[in-house]
């Protein structure tokens, strides 16, 4: 009789290292039980019976059939799982009309019959022919196909119910394996193509075929069966049904074991990574819908983003280095944010601190924490790895690791902040696009609202209100696998596991990673791009500019941040840091980029013979109010911009965390302007007028507008 046992006594045999040797007595000892084995040679050894059974060195030898997992049989559960559901109902139904042949009974057991059973025709007392005749004129079928399942029943159970092709090869049992290497083949060479039909497929195989074997003629298969057996092959090969991106993707998928970088403590790695919006804005000097681009900087253990900036149209190295320059230096909260969204100035949890209020006093602090990154990983773009933000890495110590080219895991967390980002906020938001152009509404660029400082200030109190505070399904500790984490608390977790974090050494060395310009020190202060900064702290230097001393050692270091040309910072001989204020910054309540002032600049030009910096802000700042200048165009504009902010509905449910928001909620709750009758009533400009040629400038500027203003005419 077979089965999985076997016995083991005096007299069974095993082959030991490769020699055959036989089992001639049993110890029991102490230690356990042991046996005394005799080779060919009628050497004795003794082993323990545990290591002769569980040992690589030993096997057993067989003295009887049985089964084996190296059996190409499969049990019923494995089979059966390979089906879909309504093929496992059909082999399910068709068991119990095969027990009720052999027993009467759909159960199988006398013990568990159903109502009417047995059935006079299924009776126990009947031959077996006559049941086989009943179930075969029940069913429809042949006597002789009643009688095959009954014996694959008897050998194999519910598992023998099921055809030998769907068993093999998920379909492709009777396929030729020549046919289904030439059509792997050409699969393959569509990995990066576009995407092709399965009838023009199909041809190639069958022209490979004829050309790869010429002498001998392999059989083609019908188109019915082809396309069926192509079918089979797109599990594996996908070509056909998913997008070509992701066709690629699934191909160049590592054939090993994923690797994974394991984090294990806050700023071990930080990720940074640069998408582009999936929503339109407008550039506040152009009024004109553009492309953003984000750029984050994320902590990996802890999933907090400790930097990110939002640029029109691409990113420059600069960008990439002034994200890294927020985490050593992060922005301070506006007052109107809400009080858990505050991090302390230097970066640690209120949650962590005893009596946090009597040390930290009322809502203050930065929108993120601080920390020192150890690792950088970045991808293989000119914007991570120029000499400047490189040089700054190495000088503080920061190793940059590119990530490996086109594997986008290797980004993982990041590129899921993106769809979060973009699932919980961006397609709420006026001007959005779609994550591709198969989503795409009819006209998203007519519906950009938000300026880019805008959005980037959205952006970034979304990330710290509502993203820092929820639990995330991928933020777990593998110790408290049923505890849900979010990016604070995971913070929190990190610095109580770790008991420490990297926090800069110096926070001075965070402008190291701004842009670097060498000027001289004139009598006047510093001059860039026509801007005058000046200082107490540049006296003991301004007559160095008409001295002897060399050009070189005259030209001082001065860094400058881009999206702030009222303020730039220079380390002096002794190697202390100073701030020199823009002459004009004082006109200024906010940070003015260096792209806006040369646009500013620009359109004082044209009004203007002999414009100065002062003359040109002051147009631009009248530019950016709400009347957006004196234009009837601009005015209208303005006017239509304002009735779209009022027409948005964000107060659905799954909006509430956007609406929410400080930012968006002071903008998008603005009242109806009505249009004044003082504009109503202007006429058009006389001939010969100087308004008139500004307004006609405007007009043709601005002409992407004039469909969408008629309905403020009507």
């Amino acid at each position: 009789m077979s089965g999985a046992g076997t016995r083991l006594g005096v007299g069974t045999h095993f082959r030991l290292d490769g020699e055959t040797v036989e089992v001639v007595e049993f110890a029991s000892l102490a230690t356990g039980l042991e046996v005394v084995l005799k080779d060919g040679r009628e050497r004795l050894a003794r082993m323990s019976l545990r290591e002769l059974l569980t040992s690589d060195r030993a096997e057993l030898i067989q003295d009887r059939p049985g089964p084996s997992s190296a059996d190409d049989e499969d049990v019923a559960a494995l089979v059966l799982n390979r089906l879909t559901k309504d093929e496992q109902k059909v082999i399910l139904e068709r068991a119990e009309h095969v027990r009720e042949i052999l027993t009467g009974y759909r159960s199988g057991s006398e013990e568990l019959p159903r109502p009417g059973e047995p059935r006079p025709q299924y009776a126990p007392g009947l031959p077996m022919r006559a049941r086989y005749e009943a179930k075969a004129a029940e069913l429809g079928v042949t006597d002789r196909t009643v009688r095959r399942w009954a014996r694959a029943f008897r050998e194999l159970g519910e598992a023998g119910l099921v055809s030998k092709t769907v068993q093999a090869d998920g379909g492709l049992g009777n396929a030729d394996s020549r046919w289904v290497e030439a059509a792997v083949e050409v699969l393959k060479e569509y990995e990066e193509e576009s995407r092709p039909s399965v009838k023009v497929v199909l041809e190639e195989v069958e022209a490979r075929l004829k050309t790869k074997f010429k002498l001998v003629k392999v059989p083609v298969p019908p188109r019915t069966t082809a396309y069926r057996w192509m079918q089979e092959l797109e599990r594996h090969h996908p070509t056909f049904r998913l997008s070509t991106q992701r066709n690629r993707d699934i191909a160049d998928r590592p054939r090993g074991v994923y690797g994974k970088l394991r984090p294990t403590r806050p700023g071990e790695y930080v990720l940074m990574d640069t998408t582009r919006l999936d929503v339109f804005a407008l550039d506040p000097v152009t009024l004109r819908w553009m492309q953003a681009e984000l750029t984050i900087a994320m902590d990996w253990y802890t999933r907090c983003i400790i930097g990110l900036r939002v640029t029109p149209v691409s990113t420059k190295a600069i960008d990439a280095a002034a994200v890294l320059y927020q985490a050593y230096r992060p922005q301070p909260v506006p007052e109107s944010w809400p009080r858990e969204a505050a991090w302390p100035e230097h970066g640690i949890p209120r949650g962590v601190l005893v009596e946090a209020e009597v040390i930290h006093g009322p809502v203050t602090g930065v929108w993120g924490p601080t920390m020192a990154p150890e690792t950088l990983i970045v991808d293989h773009g000119k914007i991570y790895l120029s000499a400047h933000l490189t040089s700054v890495c190495r000088r503080m110590g920061i190793s940059v690791q590119p990530a490996r080219l086109r594997t986008g895991r290797d980004k993982g967390p990041a590129e899921r902040y993106f769809r979060t980002l973009r699932e919980d906020l961006l397609q709420r938001l006026p001007g959005y696009k779609g994550p591709d152009v198969h989503s795409r509404g009819l006209n998203p660029e007519k519906d950009a609202f938000f300026f880019h400082h805008e959005l980037e200030a959205i952006i970034r109190e979304w990330t710290a209100v509502t993203y820092h505070r929820r639990p995330h399904e991928g933020l777990v500790d593998p110790h408290l696998p049923k505890v849900e984490l979010s990016p604070a608390a995971m913070f929190e977790h990190g610095l109580a596991r770790a008991g420490y974090i990297e926090v800069p050494r110096d926070p001075n060395l965070a402008y190291e990673f701004l842009d670097v310009t060498m000027r001289t020190v004139q009598h006047y202060g510093v001059e860039i791009n026509g801007r005058r900064y000046n200082g107490d702290c540049l006296d003991g230097l301004r007559d160095m500019a008409g001295s002897d001393i060399d050009l070189d050692k005259r030209r001082l270091p001065f860094f400058a941040d881009p999206d702030d040309t009222t303020r730039i910072h220079f380390r002096d001989h002794e190697r202390v840091w100073h701030t020199l204020q823009w002459e004009h910054a004082p006109s200024l309540a906010m940070p003015l980029s260096e792209e806006a002032l040369q646009f500013a600049r620009r359109l004082a030009a044209k009004e203007y013979t002999y414009p100065d910096d002062r003359l040109a802000i002051a147009l631009l700042l009248k530019r950016w109010n709400l009347g957006l200048g004196t234009s009837l165009v601009e005015r209208r504009m303005a006017l239509r911009l304002s009735r779209e902010q009022v027409a948005l509905d964000l107060r659905q449910q799954q909006a509430d965390d956007v609406s929410s928001l400080p930012s968006v909620a002071r903008v998008l709750s603005l009242p109806e302007q009505p249009v004044p009758p003082a504009i109503e009533a202007v006429q058009e400009p006389e001939a010969g007028d100087a308004d008139a040629d500004c307004l006609e400038e405007l007009e043709e500027e601005l002409d992407f507008y004039a469909t969408a203003l008629k309905d403020i005419d009507d």
